[in-house]
């Protein structure tokens, strides 16, 4: 039994929702460091205030992606978390611009993060369940497209708001420009009106066809079954592995301790020892035969691909990137290039409105060689073609402390742009072959992390860095990010595609 050919507008339809989870994501990248630093933040405080997202991620995206594969309702396997996730994002996002207070906005965003993950950690699985494999590449294309237009308007929306529609961009000490909060309550109703449409539009294969669809790929794939010999050294090996992440945890954040360093590193590595005991734990469970939901998503954990780790490598150095870019553009755009740091002056809030045009435009060159990209592959192979727009993504980057201008500002997101583009397809049109149907969804959502422990990474130690480093300028974080890119394109040479992994539980 094989997955049958879905027309062009079927994968537009069950990609459609995308649209409105970017419009979201793009108003919270663009327009929360504006918040944070509107409500009080000082400029190396704001990494730590965006943790929350990252770290909800690292949470909720695997137990998500781990439900989604056991759930089966009216409304299918996917699209019960879809809504559930848009109906949450809608709230939190009319929320985030009304929050008095920071520590409300930084809480608010943990909600709003976490409501996100709900909706989108399914889509990247919703491919894999629907299309063979010949099409894959098409249906990340597709939702890259969607992600690319959807982020251009929520990007632009203040902006627009200010600049066609009159509605102010500037606001008394400590209040949140109407601008700003139009564009959220916008957001939320695109939001969940475009995940709506997914729901009512698309359809899901029922369990028993899943079921044979995961038994041909098995066959095809001529799994060795795992012996008790390799059982038994597979515990070991969890268990060590959990020793060693414990051992390196304890003895990091001891070093911190008793060096007076930055607090922040305490939740990477506090949470690499927390990581560390779970995996003893699961192991001691497995010694004893016992098998539950705890116990599986740790040990999948373990049992990753080897296409999956080598990818790793190639998204916690891309996502670094993409996480300095969010959390410094504005305060490097107005510093370095508009020479102001005083957000109630107009020269900032124009400064700070030119950062959502600039977002716009990567965003729509996303959007615009989101279906180049897969002919380019074709040409070549989906390795080079993710080494060369990640090069070119690094090189927007870093050509940011150069430019003087808001027009020179533009044309350095051409590169960022293209680098979009491919980081939101190309890795899943890789990694997508070499899971088991079974688990897709659970994989997707540990595929997630490693796009969450760049953002950690560079939560804790980027706000040191700009502070002691590099004199409170945050413009040099746009160029390790620039440099972390380009790192990353020549690590996607190392990847090995094609090598299916069957996890039986």
């Amino acid at each position: 039994m094989q997955k049958r050919t879905l027309s062009f507008w079927e994968i537009w339809n069950m990609s459609f929702g995308f649209l409105g989870i970017q419009f979201g994501f793009a108003l919270q990248n663009a327009n929360t460091s504006r918040i944070f630093e509107t409500l009080g933040a000082d400029v190396d405080q704001i990494p730590i205030l965006w943790i929350a997202a990252p770290v909800t991620g690292l949470v909720v995206q695997p137990i998500i992606g781990y439900f989604s594969d056991r759930t089966w309702t009216r409304l299918g396997r996917r699209r019960p978390y879809f809504l559930a996730g848009a109906i949450l994002s809608s709230i939190a996002l009319y929320i985030m611009p009304n929050s008095p207070t920071l520590w409300i906005a930084a809480g608010t965003l943990w909600l709003m993060d976490a409501s996100i993950n709900i909706s989108m950690e399914p889509f990247r699985a919703f491919v894999g369940d629907n299309l063979p494999a010949k099409q894959r590449t098409l249906g990340f294309s597709m939702q890259s497209f969607f992600i690319g237009t959807g982020a251009v308007v929520g990007s632009l929306l203040p902006y627009m708001f200010s600049n066609w529609f009159g509605i102010s961009n500037t606001a008394p000490e400590g209040v949140i420009p109407d601008s700003v909060k139009w564009s959220f309550y916008v957001g939320g109703i695109v939001f969940l009106l475009t995940v709506l449409w997914t729901v009512i539009k698309s359809k899901e294969y029922t369990p028993e066809e899943l079921a044979a669809f995961e038994k041909r790929d098995k066959e095809a794939a001529r799994p060795v079954k795992e012996t008790a010999a390799d059982k038994e050294k597979n515990i070991k090996n969890q268990l060590y592995a959990g020793i060693a992440m414990a051992v390196i945890g304890a003895v990091v954040s001891w070093y911190i301790y008793a060096n007076s360093l930055t607090k922040e590193l305490y939740i990477l590595f506090v949470g690499l020892v927390i990581v560390g005991v779970l995996f003893m734990l699961t192991s001691r469970l497995r010694k004893k035969n016992v098998k539950n939901g705890f116990t599986v998503i740790v040990t999948d954990m373990l049992n990753m691909p080897d296409t999956m780790k080598q990818l790793a490598w190639v998204q916690f150095f891309s996502w670094f990137a993409l996480f300095s870019m969010w959390i410094y553009t504005t305060a490097a755009v107005t510093g370095h290039v508009f020479g102001t740091t005083d957000p109630t002056s107009e020269l900032y809030n124009d400064a700070a409105d030119w950062v959502p045009v600039m977002f716009t435009v990567y965003n729509g060159v996303a959007a615009a060689v989101a279906f180049l990209l897969p002919v380019m592959a074709q040409k070549t192979n989906n390795k080079i073609t993710h080494l060369i727009a990640l090069c070119l993504g690094g090189i927007g980057l870093i050509s940011i402390y150069f430019l003087s201008s808001k027009a020179g500002l533009l044309l350095s997101m051409i590169g960022v742009g293209i680098a979009w583009a491919s980081i939101l397809s190309l890795p899943y049109a890789m990694l997508s072959g070499s899971l088991p149907s079974a688990k897709m969804g659970y994989y997707m959502g540990v595929f997630n992390f490693f796009i969450v422990i760049p953002q950690i990474v560079a939560a804790t130690i980027l706000g040191y860095l700009v502070k002691e480093i590099f004199w409170n300028e945050p413009v040099y974080a746009l160029i390790i990010g620039g440099l972390s890119m380009i790192l990353s394109g020549l690590l996607t040479l190392r990847v090995k595609t094609n090598k299916r992994l069957n996890i039986d539980e």
